[in-house]
């Protein structure tokens, strides 16, 4: 089993992953899905899906800070 397998949905997670340019790029955010082809991630920028042969490292974090106030 590949240690994102075992994460479940609602989950708050950091995975890095090869992007199509040859480096890597980070996506972190709420656990939408996730099975043996991969997995996708809720970011603030929106969805983003992860295939499996691209996954490099991954971990669960904690929640968001609380937004911050503007200044008046």
């Amino acid at each position: 089993m590949r240690f994102w397998e075992a994460w479940e949905p609602g989950m708050r997670v950091v995975v890095r992953y090869r992007n199509g340019e040859g480096s890597f790029s980070d996506a972190v955010g709420e656990l939408v899905r996730v099975d043996a082809d991969g997995l996708e991630v809720a970011t603030r920028r929106g969805p983003v899906a992860v295939a499996a042969a691209d996954i490099a490292l991954g971990k669960r974090v904690p929640p968001a800070p609380p937004a911050r106030r503007g200044r008046p």
